[in-house]
């Protein structure tokens, strides 16, 4: 009798594409935590930074969804390249800021590479598993991910505080301009392939009205992509109020150093590594609402630990075990979530999709860094992460009643051959 080869659930393609993100995320992530710092060093005060993260969002504001389009219209590996390509220009003012307000023109450019990466990583991952392993694969894919937030955080905090911010920023770029080679290389290879079979991808308008029209109308059918986006947009609305301003929070209110918050931040990567392929497994056993239910359920458990921790020397341990339990929340909710979104829309709106969701930014929004700020200086600063907290613990309540796929659960060619082979020796 002819047995079957049980296929892995990482490809060599898709670990290949890993390999790539976690050399360009290690880079962002050894400063993205160290950023509302970073400000301060250039003279920004807490309002500033407030005021600098809400015109930071502009840009995501209109790209988002753009950004999508390019990736379901050229293909996932054509737009990571061309965003790495933006990638690497916007470590240039990042590196020779002399005043905060030179950060702008970084993150305006880092945001055009966001913006076709994140929609492309996300849409990538599900052409490359099935409606069955998906929560799986999502789940070791980040977990593989979250290397660069156990090595990135703690590598950034310990070059700032030995050498600065300008040496630590040259290094994070090198990463970054690696992963850049590597993508380049498989979208060149994705593209050869292409042509074999005679393909030809391009940019159309058409396509454009035709993608976004089907999007607006899952949006506002008011069935479960209604309630994603609902339910999203107040959780980020809530994170926005408050996620920028951690960093200061813990060097003013915790006492902690560059090297301490480094090691701090590693630690929710070390937690989000181990609870992401748990979760992934719980997505496809339990159904994606369970795990994603029980991960805001610990995102606002942690924040509210974080927020009430004692000040002095002694209590300081207390934010390893805060964001470890946030790592735990996050690494289980995580695959669920982008597991129910490709499953909720059709293959090809799923880079509008991810767009739309993975940034999840908008006008309601918009203002939310400056608000907190704002919450910060006339109330204090536990207000804007207790404001956070209770908001994530809420949505715990539409999660559970409205998370649910219909009877179709996926839509249409889902698992249709992927049109993106590279061969493993690409990179």
């Amino acid at each position: 009798m002819e047995t079957i080869k049980k296929q892995p659930l990482l490809s060599g393609v898709l670990i290949l594409f890993l390999a790539a993100m976690v050399f360009a995320n290690v880079g962002g992530s050894m400063y993205d935590g160290l950023l509302p710092l970073y400000l301060k060093d250039l003279d920004a005060d807490i309002t500033q930074i407030g005021l600098f993260f809400t015109l930071a969002q502009i840009v995501p504001l209109f790209l988002q969804i753009l950004g999508g389009w390019v990736s379901d219209s050229l293909g996932r590996l054509r737009a990571i390249a061309i965003g790495s390509v933006f990638g690497v220009l916007g470590y240039i003012p990042l590196v020779l800021a002399d005043k905060w307000q030179w950060l702008l023109l970084a993150t305006a450019i880092g945001a055009i590479a966001r913006s076709l990466v994140g929609p492309s990583f996300d849409a990538f991952i599900a052409e490359h598993s099935s409606e069955q392993n998906r929560g799986r694969v999502y789940g070791i894919s980040q977990a593989i991910f979250m290397i660069v937030m156990v090595v990135g955080p703690p590598l950034g905090g310990w070059l700032t505080g030995a050498y600065g911010f300008k040496l630590m920023l040259l290094v994070a770029g090198a990463f970054y301009f690696i992963a850049t080679v590597m993508r380049l290389s498989m979208a060149r290879e994705a593209v050869k392939g292409e042509k074999a079979n005679g393909e030809h991808k391009k940019l159309s308008f058409n396509d454009l009205k035709s993608n976004l029209g089907s999007m607006i109308g899952l949006l506002l059918s008011g069935g479960l992509i209604t309630w994603m986006l609902i339910t999203d947009g107040l959780r980020d609305v809530s994170f926005q109020f408050s996620g920028n301003l951690f960093p200061v929070y813990m060097q003013e209110s915790g006492g902690l150093n560059y090297q301490q918050i480094g090691w701090v931040t590693s630690m929710f990567g070390v937690f989000m590594m181990l609870s992401t392929i748990p979760g992934g497994w719980l997505s496809d056993k339990a159904g994606e609402r369970v795990s994603i239910a029980l991960g805001m359920v610990l995102l606002s458990l942690a924040l509210f630990i974080l927020v009430n921790i004692p000040q002095g020397v002694e209590y300081q341990w207390l934010f390893f075990v805060g964001w470890a339990v946030a790592g735990l929340g996050a690494g289980i909710s995580g695959p669920a979530y982008q597991s129910l979104i490709s499953k909720a829309v059709p293959q090809k709106l799923r880079g509008l999709a991810f767009g739309l969701f993975s940034t999840s930014l908008g006008v309601f929004s918009l203002p939310a860094p400056w608000i907190g700020a704002q919450l910060w200086d006339r109330i204090g600063p536990k207000a804007p992460f207790t404001i956070t907290a209770i908001v994530i613990l809420l949505s715990v309540i539409p999660i559970w009643l409205k998370f649910k796929l219909p009877d179709s659960a996926e839509p249409v060619d889902a698992d249709k051959p992927i049109d993106e082979s590279v061969p493993i020796a690409a990179g």
